[in-house]
This record gives structure tokens, C-alpha cells and sequence, in this order.
């Protein structure tokens, strides 16, 4: 497969979309609350907290450094909000023995989910049969019942055919969700490569024989562009695919824009 042609053609065929209060209340709904700042304090957090919910709704998820999971966990619980943790981040070079060790720990404190960076500096140099055991470790530390999102950082991979390699790698490894990018190097989401991770989920999900998911994260703003990324899965998956078990959008910024809308 010509991976460039036929992700190229997927997203020419988009057009525009015109956000209405539905739309609007979807995409915040799809949202991980996501703040990964070397500058957070609890007081910082516990205020990026106070945004989780709105007349739109409820975000899917807060998602945070392992430090501040107890403190999102215990403002969530009994609620459908899930604390999410990242490990391995932000630039998937920490050993597999201390990712494991920081998976743990912050599923002690309440995380329900792990955002864990896939070590594509060593997939790239050729050690693909590593990466693909650091996520099947990952995915065995959380268990079942908590989801692994795993970051194969698009805009390092560069290439459509590497990037859809990687998906498959680290969807047939175990992960939940594969997803774009850490926000941390200069160029994040694309739907160039959304649409290459859809087209991978949706040829992976009748093989692996379970549910598959793809976040969104790297540079979304906007309700225009979130909406690009919503109607590109609707096409490629179906209409009834999105949902927070399938979709997320991490994003602070365009949580800020849809509250200021109100």
C-alpha cells in the first residue's frame, strides 16, 4: 500500500465543519483535560480540575504527571471523570524496569489510565522487537481494566508507512489506544497521520478482536480543527464509532475555548 496516496486522498476528501452546541458538547466529552507542565503545582491542578465539568458536559479524563494523580483521584471519584498518568514521558528513553515502577505507583494513587510514550527512538534505530515487549509489559502492569494509551509520537516517526507499521506494532502488543503525540516536540497531531492510525485500527480491530481506540493530542485548539479530526473518524470507522471508549482529544487549550463560548 501506497500509504502517502491513500492518506492524502482521506483527507482531501474533508470538508469543513460547521460546529453547532451538539458538536460542540460531543467533542467535550471526547476531551482528556490534559496539563503535563514542568511549572504545575497542586493549586494549578486542582484549578485545571475545576474545568472537568460544564454545562457541556464532562471531560473523558484528566490526565497528569504521576505526582498529582492522588490529588486528581480523590476529586473524581464516584464520578464517570477518569484520572489518567503519563509514564515514559515526555521522550520514551526511560529503561522499562522504571516505567513499570511509575505505571505501578500511579495506579496505586488512583490512575485509571496510563499515557505511556512508546520508545521510538529504539523502534527507529531497529529494535522493534523491544518496543514491542516495553508495551506488552506496560499493558500487563495495568491489567484489564485500566486503559493503555500508548504515545508513538507521530511527528518523530515522520513517515506514513512508519507510523502505520508502529500502530500495529503497538496495538497487537496490547495497547488500548494508540495516540498521536506528547505535545513536547515541535510538530504534534496531523490528520495526515490520524487518518493513517484510523486506517490501521479499523484493518486491526476484526484481527485483535477487541475494542481500539486512537487519541488525538499535539496541538489542538481549536473547535474547527477538533471537529476535522471527529469527522475523519466518522468517515474512515462510521458515524457511531466516536466515543470516549474509542476517541479522546487531549487538549487544555480547547477546553479554555469552549467555556469562553458559553
Amino acid at each position: 500500500m501506497n500509504w502517502s496516496d491513500v492518506v492524502k486522498e482521506r483527507v482531501q476528501t474533508l470538508t469543513p465543519v460547521n460546529p453547532n452546541q451538539a458538536l460542540i458538547d460531543k467533542l467535550f466529552n471526547l476531551i482528556d483535560l490534559t496539563s503535563l507542565n514542568e511549572s504545575d503545582t497542586d493549586s494549578s491542578i486542582a484549578a485545571l480540575c475545576e474545568k472537568a465539568t460544564s454545562p457541556f458536559g464532562h471531560v473523558a479524563a484528566v490526565c497528569v504527571y504521576p505526582r498529582f494523580v492522588r490529588l486528581v483521584a480523590e476529586q473524581f471519584a464516584s464520578t464517570p471523570i477518569k484520572t489518567a498518568a503519563v509514564a515514559n514521558f515526555p521522550h520514551g528513553t526511560e529503561s522499562l524496569e522504571s516505567t513499570l515502577i511509575d505505571i505501578s505507583q500511579a495506579l496505586q494513587e488512583g490512575a485509571q489510565e496510563i499515557d505511556v510514550v512508546f520508545p521510538y527512538t529504539r523502534y527507529l534505530a531497529g529494535e522493534r522487537q523491544y518496543a514491542q515487549q516495553f508495551v506488552t509489559a506496560c499493558k500487563a502492569a495495568c491489567g484489564e481494566e485500566v486503559t493503555l494509551k500508548v504515545i508513538i509520537e507521530t511527528g518523530a516517526l515522520n513517515d506514513p508507512a512508519i507510523i502505520a507499521d508502529a500502530s500495529l506494532d503497538v496495538l497487537t502488543a496490547g495497547a488500548d489506544f494508540i495516540k498521536t503525540s506528547t505535545g513536547k516536540i515541535a510538530e504534534g497531531a496531523t490528520l495526515e497521520a490520524a487518518a493513517t492510525m484510523l486506517l490501521v485500527i479499523q484493518h486491526a480491530t476484526p484481527l485483535l478482536k477487541r475494542p481500539l481506540g486512537l487519541k488525538i493530542s499535539g496541538g489542538i485548539r481549536e473547535v474547527a480543527q477538533a471537529a476535522q479530526y471527529v469527522e475523519l473518524a466518522d468517515q474512515i470507522m462510521g458515524r457511531d464509532w466516536v466515543t470516549p471508549q474509542t476517541f479522546r482529544i487531549g487538549a487544555s487549550k480547547l477546553v479554555e475555548v469552549i467555556l469562553a463560548s458559553m
